[in-house]
C-alpha cells in the first residue's frame, strides 16, 4: 500500500508529509483547497507525464516521493529484478521536477527513465475518476480484466505459447521456401558451377605451395649452367683434383728424406683436396635438385591459372574456393531435399494450429461464460448506485479470421443507460456521473482479481444525491476492507465512512504574500466538524453537527 507522500515545492505546496494506512482515506476540503495539487503531485511520483508548470514559483525545482510498503509477492518485485533494481520489501518511487521542464526518475534511489517508471507505478496505484482515461476505462484493457476475473490466465498462457509456436513454425517454413526458391531460380548455374569446382578440387593452401614451387623451378632453371660449368670445372676434364693427387704421392714419397720439411705442404694440399672432393659432391647435388621436367613447370602454371581464374569467376580468394564449392553444394541439397522437408513443415503447422484452436476455442467458451457471469455481478450493484433502469455489458465477440497471441475474441465494456437505447462503448455512451458509478461497480466486483494495492477516487460522487452518495461510500468501503482506498470526495456520506480522514487546505504563509496548500489529519470534534460543514456549507449549525453524528454513527466510524 502507499505508506507515505512528501512532496516539496509543487503548485502551492511548499512542503508536506503525508502518512497513509490501510482501509478507507478520504481527503476533502473547500473548492480551490489543492485537493488536484495532491492528486497531480501522486500521479508524477508515478511516472505521469511532468510539467515545469508544476514547479512552485520561485524555485528551480520540486519533487514527489511516493513510499510503498508490499508484500514480498507483489508482482512489481518480478519486474524490479528484470531491470536490476534492488527491493526489499520498502519500494521508494521519486521524481524531480525543474522548472524548465526536465524531470529525473528514482526507484530506491537508481535512476530510472519515466516510462519503467510510469510502468512500475501503474502495478502500485489506480486513478480512477469522471474523466480518466486509464484503468478500468481503457478498452485495451477490458479482455486482460476478463480473464483475470475467470481465473483463466493459464489458459491464456497455453493459448499464446501453442500461437508463438505456431508463428515460429511459418517463420522456419517461410525461410525454407525462399532458399528453396532462391536455389530454385539458380539450379542450372548452381549444377554447372559445383560441376566444376568439384573437377577443380581446390584445396586449402594450394595457391600458395603452388607459387612457391613454381618459383624455386624458374629460379632452378636460371642457375641450371652455372652449376654445371662448376661441375665440369672441379670434376670434369679439366679437374686440378687428379693433378694435386699425383702430386701428394710424390711428396709423400720423399717426404721421409727431407726430415719433416713437406709436412706442412703436405697437410695444406691434403686440405685441399679433401674441399675439392666436398665441393665437388654439393655441387652434384645442387645440379641433381635443379634438376626438373620443364613439363612440371608447364603443370604448376596451368594449375594456378585455372585457380585464379574461378577466384575472378566467382569474386571470392583462391583460398575461400574450398568453401564456396562447400556452399553451393548445400544449396543444391537443399533444393533436392527442400520439397521434402516443407511437407514436413507442412505437417507440424497443421499440428500445431490444430493444438491452437482448440485450446483458443476452449478459451472462447470460457470467456463468453465468465463475461455474463461478470456482467450479473456489476448489474447486481447497480440499483443502489441509482442507475437501475442501465445495464451493464460485457461485449464479447469471437473472430475466428483472426487469430492472435491473445485468442480470437475482442472484448468490451458496454453499457445501456436506459431501456431502449442502443448500448455502445462505456466511454462513449455514459455521462460523467454514470461513469463514475460504472466503474465503481466495476471495481467492486474485480477488486480481488484484477487491482493494483492502492485505489484512488477522484470526486466520483460529483453530483449525486444523498442516497447515491450513501451508495459510493458503502462501495468504498467494501472495497477497503481488500485494498487501500484514497477518495477525494465532496459528499459526507462517503466521508463518514473512512478509517482515514485527512483535510485540504490553503493558508497564509506568514510574511509573505501567499498561500500554501495544507494536510490536516482529522479525528474527533474535528471530523465531526468537517462533516458538518460538508453537509451545510459555510455556516455550520447544530442541526448540521447532529446530522454528523447521525452520519458518522450509521457508518460505525464515530
Amino acid at each position: 500500500m502507499l505508506g507515505a507522500l512528501s512532496i516539496r515545492d509543487i503548485v502551492l505546496i511548499d512542503r508536506l508529509d503525508i502518512d497513509f494506512s490501510d482501509g478507507l482515506t478520504v481527503l476533502t476540503g473547500e473548492t480551490g483547497a489543492g485537493k488536484s495539487i495532491l492528486l497531480d503531485s501522486l500521479s508524477l511520483a508515478l511516472g505521469g507525464r511532468g510539467d515545469g508548470g508544476l514547479v512552485r514559483s520561485g524555485v528551480k525545482q520540486g519533487h514527489v516521493i511516493a513510499t510503498f510498503d508490499l508484500p514480498a509477492d507483489h508482482p512489481v518485485f518480478v519486474h524490479l529484478n528484470a531491470h536490476d533494481i534492488d527491493a526489499d520489501g520498502e519500494l521508494v518511487l521519486r521524481r524531480v521536477q525543474s522548472a524548465d521542464g526536465r524531470t529525473r526518475a528514482f526507484v530506491n534511489d537508481q535512476p530510472v527513465s519515466a516510462g519503467l517508471l510510469r510502468d512500475i507505478g501503474g502495478l502500485l496505484v489506480e486513478i480512477h475518476g469522471q474523466h480518466d482515461d486509464r484503468a478500468l476505462i481503457d478498452p485495451a484493457s477490458h479482455r486482460a480484466l476478463l480473464d483475470s476475473y475467470g481465473e483463466l490466465t493459464g489458459l491464456c498462457d497455453d493459448v499464446r505459447k501453442a500461437f508463438q509456436s505456431c508463428r515460429h513454425l511459418e517463420k522456419e517454413r517461410d525461410r525454407l521456401q525462399a532458399e528453396i526458391e532462391a536455389a530454385r531460380r539458380e539450379a542450372d548455374y548452381l549444377r554447372a558451377s559445383v560441376e566444376e569446382l568439384q573437377t577443380l578440387a581446390p584445396e586449402a593452401g594450394e595457391e600458395e605451395s603452388l607459387a612457391e614451387r613454381r618459383q624455386t623451378m624458374m629460379n632452378s632453371e636460371k642457375i641450371a649452367s652455372d652449376l654445371n660449368d662448376a661441375v665440369e670445372i672441379i670434376s670434369g676434364n679439366a679437374s686440378p683434383i687428379p693433378t694435386i693427387s699425383g702430386l701428394m704421392r710424390r711428396l709423400q714419397r720423399k717426404a721421409a728424406d727431407m726430415g719433416g720439411m713437406l709436412d706442412d705442404a703436405l697437410e695444406a694440399l691434403d686440405r685441399s683436396l679433401n674441399g675439392l672432393e666436398d665441393a665437388s659432391t654439393a655441387l652434384e647435388q645442387a645440379l641433381r635438385d635443379a634438376d626438373f621436367n620443364p613439363r612440371e613447370l608447364e603443370e604448376v602454371e596451368e594449375r594456378l591459372f585455372a585457380l585464379r581464374a574461378a577466384s575472378r569467376k566467382y569474386h571470392v580468394p583462391v583460398e575461400q574456393l574450398p568453401v564456396l564449392a562447400t556452399d553451393m553444394a548445400g544449396q543444391l541439397e537443399t533444393l533436392d531435399a527442400g520439397e521434402e522437408r516443407l511437407d514436413g513443415f507442412a505437417a507440424e503447422l497443421e499440428t500445431a494450429w490444430a493444438t491452437y484452436w482448440s485450446l483458443a476455442e476452449r478459451l472462447s467458451e470460457q470467456r463468453a461464460d465468465h463475461a455474463g457471469a461478470l456482467a450479473e455481478l456489476v448489474n447486481s450493484e447497480l440499483p443502489d448506485l441509482k442507475l437501475e433502469a442501465a445495464r451493464f455489458i460485457v461485449h464479447h465477440e469471437a473472430d475466428r479470421d483472426l487469430p492472435q497471441a491473445d485468442g480470437i475474441d475482442q472484448v468490451a465494456f458496454w453499457v445501456q443507460t436506459n431501456p431502449g437505447t442502443k448500448p455502445g462503448p462505456m466511454m462513449k455512451v455514459a455521462s460523467g456521473g454514470e461513469l463514475s458509478r460504472f466503474l465503481l461497480a466495476l471495481k467492486v466486483v474485480l477488486a480481488d482479481k484484477a487491482s493494483a494495492p492502492t485505489l484512488v477516487f477522484d470526486e466520483i460522487d460529483t453530483g449525486v444525491g444523498g442516497a447515491v452518495a450513501e451508495a459510493i461510500g458503502l462501495r468504498l468501503a467494501r472495497l477497503a476492507g481488500r485494498v487501500q482506498v484514497l477518495s477525494i470526495t465532496h459528499a459526507p456520506q462517503v466521508a463518514a465512512r473512512a478509517a482515514g480522514h485527512m483535510l485540504i487546505a490553503k493558508s497564509r504563509v506568514a510574511d509573505e504574500e501567499r498561500v500554501a496548500t495544507q494536510v490536516s489529519a482529522l479525528s474527533g470534534p474535528s471530523r465531526r466538524e468537517e462533516i458538518a460543514r460538508m453537509l451545510a456549507g459555510a455556516t455550520i449549525t447544530e442541526e448540521a453537527r447532529a446530522a454528523a453524528d447521525r452520519l458518522m454513527a450509521g457508518a460505525g466510524s464515530a
